[in-house]
């Protein structure tokens, strides 16, 4: 400030971030909160083609869980969810212990082990389409070398071809898996490690008993993270099955647009869409409460 002019107010000298980060965050939390409640509405109401008001109380909601879309679904659902979650963060993990090792290239293997994430799902699930297909990818390929008998027809096994989706979606994400292990592995306190090599404790032991254990709060970011992914998985399937064959690998985010965009019943899209919610919310809300908890207690301590 030059001598003899007046210091501008607090708030004028904050206006740029004023502007710059908070009129965006509340224009997107009101988007968020406006669309939210009008789904919610929506899925009260007799909505096909064009919102119409009216009440049908739970209609939308008991035709929903009552098809046979929506509960295979939420079977899918499940079984999706849980293998990629587990078998992506112990691929994470895998790749982050390795990495961990100083070994030499680490920069160029970290980066291999990255690049998926900067590829849309839509790219993803199209090109492990052609690698999965019986007629174009890995099973021609090993015909071709000789091995006739080879099967690798899972993307059009109606009991299997869920696994193509969980492969490609593990692809597409254990890299993120990998790099927030590998920054939790650099934050161990290198003096306990020396400290238990000393009184002889072995790698495996120092790992199991040591770095495993502090690693348990970015085990849970992960679950919880790639929980979301998967209740939210719409683009990958899409491009990977399109749902099939049938409706064997139908996802709850397929259903919602196969009411909504295909069907013309908004009001039942619209219910489904709030199950997903409320799917969401019994992931999230119990992840919020551990938080508090954790941040409550490091307080006291």
């Amino acid at each position: 400030m030059r001598p003899g002019r007046p210091a501008l107010p607090e708030w004028i000298r904050r206006l740029p971030e004023y502007l710059m980060i908070w009129v965006p965050l509340l224009l997107s939390a009101a988007h968020l909160i406006s669309f939210s409640l009008w789904t919610i509405w929506i899925s009260f109401t007799p909505s096909t083609l064009i919102p119409v008001t009216g009440w049908v109380g739970l209609r939308n909601y008991s035709a929903v869980l009552a098809s046979r879309n929506w509960q295979i679904a939420f079977d899918n659902l499940l079984l999706f969810g849980g293998a990629f979650v587990v078998l992506s963060a112990a691929t994470g993990l895998i790749l982050a212990i390795l990495l961990d090792q100083r070994i030499r290239g680490e920069n160029v293997l970290r980066s291999i082990f990255l690049y998926p994430l900067a590829v849309s799902f839509v790219v993803t699930g199209t090109v492990w389409s052609w690698l999965l297909n019986p007629g174009l990818g890995i099973q021609k390929l090993v015909h071709d070398l000789g091995w006739t008998s080879f099967r690798f027809d899972w993307l059009i096994d109606r009991d299997m071809a869920i696994w193509t989706i969980v492969i490609a979606a593990i692809w597409q994400s254990s890299g993120f898996a990998m790099a927030l292990f590998l920054a939790g592995l650099r934050s161990v306190d290198a003096d306990i490690i020396k400290a238990a090599q000393i009184d002889g404790a072995g790698p495996v032991r120092i790992y199991r008993r040591i770095i495993l254990p502090s690693l348990w709060p970015i085990t849970i970011t992960v679950a919880v993270i790639q929980l979301q992914f998967a209740i939210s998985t719409f683009d990958l399937v899409r491009a990977l099955t399109n749902g099939g064959p049938g409706i064997a690998t139908q996802l709850p985010a397929l259903v919602v647009y196969d009411l909504m965009f295909q069907r013309s019943l908004l009001g039942r899209g619209a219910a489904a869409a709030v199950l997903m919610l409320l799917i969401l919310l019994a992931v999230l809300l119990p992840y919020a409460a551990w938080r508090y908890i954790q941040r409550r207690r490091a307080a006291h301590a």
